[in-house]
């Protein structure tokens, strides 16, 4: 029987396990790297319930009150191009650096916010802060895409990502007991500005940190050549399609939950976001769930089947008002089917550019799928509109189509992998 030699067995255990998911060497920068998705988890959750405390404190409507997402994921939009050419000039490191540092600025703008008392300041430090979580997005997904095999890449992003809704979580305990509880300018300033000298000490943690630099060694090619490959590739241009319609209609089932709870159950704000809590928490758990389908069961496909519940629990949303508990069920279970969507959208729009001829075409792709997250900024507006003439719930027709959409993509993945 012949025998591995000495010679043999190096070389086979020098090649990497292309089915692994993560290599020895990307395992503290991947810890690093995906503890920043719990800091834009956090942004993002504790943004949705700033909706249903503006509008106790100001007496706005619904429209008005959107104008917070608008400012938020507007936001995103301008920052992830020139975050995605920053940090292919410098660093991953230094798009981490510069984003922290945009996300505590804004942060703290929150207290002079308070002492100005205007709605306009406020809109502005969500502006400033936003931008330093666009910064981070760029900057993180790409970076754990790129921490081994292009195979396990959407099974390693997912991994990541499955981490941001435990920040999401915290982002709802912290508005929960010290903005709706006893809400006042003066107790959402405090908790933002008190997060921005957090963010302050885990900047310096950041600074400090022994990480893989993280800068293209290949040749750059202009921007212009990068955007037209980009645009020839049909599967990278769908993916930005469905990243669109998916966060506009993540942001707009999670904007209105808060007010939705209280008008099914009949309780307060805060015991609203109780609801929601739960909703966010389900959302986590789900996302590990798909991960772990994802084994056996391809993420084009779960996409699909995702999208298709999701529709459906928002169509059952928008008709069925006043029947309490099985309507709130319904609003929960649309967060439990809508979970992949991101990092699988992201992760498809992405491997192929990752195996292709231009793999450093990732950090321009990448920040045209965070640009993509205007779609929170145009589409929970158009449904507080669609709130304030019609009904809350006939709102929840506009998810129901974004998801729709987000299958079509689904579908549209599964014959390119053919």
């Amino acid at each position: 029987m012949k025998t591995e030699t000495d010679t043999e067995a190096r070389i086979r255990t020098s090649i990497p396990d292309r089915n692994r998911v993560l290599q020895r060497e990307y395992i503290v920068p991947f810890v690093l790297v995906t503890s920043l998705f719990l800091l834009w988890g956090l942004a993002n959750n504790m943004t949705d319930t700033l909706l249903a405390a503006f509008k106790r404190i100001m007496d706005m409507s619904d429209t008005q009150t959107t104008l917070i997402q608008f400012a938020f994921y507007g936001s995103y939009f301008c920052f992830a191009l020139p975050a995605a050419l920053y940090i292919r000039k410098k660093s991953y490191k230094s798009g981490i650096t510069a984003g922290l540092l945009l996300y505590a600025a804004g942060a703290m703008l929150f207290y002079p916010a308070a002492k100005v008392g205007s709605y306009t300041f406020y809109l502005i430090a969500i502006y400033i802060m936003a931008g330093g979580c666009s910064v981070l997005e760029t900057t993180a997904n790409p970076y754990i895409l790129s921490m081994g095999s292009p195979e396990t890449a959407t099974r390693r992003l997912n991994i990541a990502q499955s981490f941001n809704p435990i920040g999401s979580i915290l982002g709802i305990l912290l508005s929960k007991y010290f903005i709706l509880g006893n809400i006042s300018l003066y107790s959402v300033s405090g908790t933002y500005a008190s997060l921005g000298c957090v963010l302050l000490a885990i900047l310096a943690v950041m600074v400090f940190s022994k990480m893989p630099i993280g800068k293209d060694t290949d040749r750059q090619d202009g921007l212009v050549c990068t955007l037209k490959r980009l645009a020839k590739n049909g599967l990278y241009k769908g993916g930005v399609i469905a990243q669109f319609f998916y966060v506009g209609a993540q942001i707009g089932v999670w904007s209105f939950t808060i007010r939705i709870v209280m008008q099914e159950l009949g309780v307060t704000e805060s015991q609203a976001s109780t609801v929601y809590l739960i909703t966010i928490i389900c959302f986590c758990l789900s996302r590990f769930v798909y991960t772990w389908l994802m084994k056996w069961i391809s993420p084009s496909k779960l996409l699909i089947a995702g999208a298709a519940l999701s529709a459906l629990m928002s169509i059952v949303v928008a008709l069925t008002s006043g029947s309490g508990m099985i309507l709130v069920i319904a609003l929960v279970l649309v967060s439990v089917f809508m979970s992949l969507m991101f990092p699988t959208i992201y992760g498809m729009a992405l491997s192929g550019i990752a195996k292709g001829d231009h793999p450093q075409d990732s950090k321009i792709g990448a920040s045209g799928l965070i640009m993509a997250i205007l779609g929170g900024a145009i589409l929970t507006p158009l449904q507080g509109i669609i709130s304030d003439h019609f009904t809350i719930y006939a709102s929840y027709f506009i998810p129901a189509v974004c998801f729709l959409i987000v299958g079509v993509y689904g579908v549209y993945a599964v014959k390119h992998s053919r």
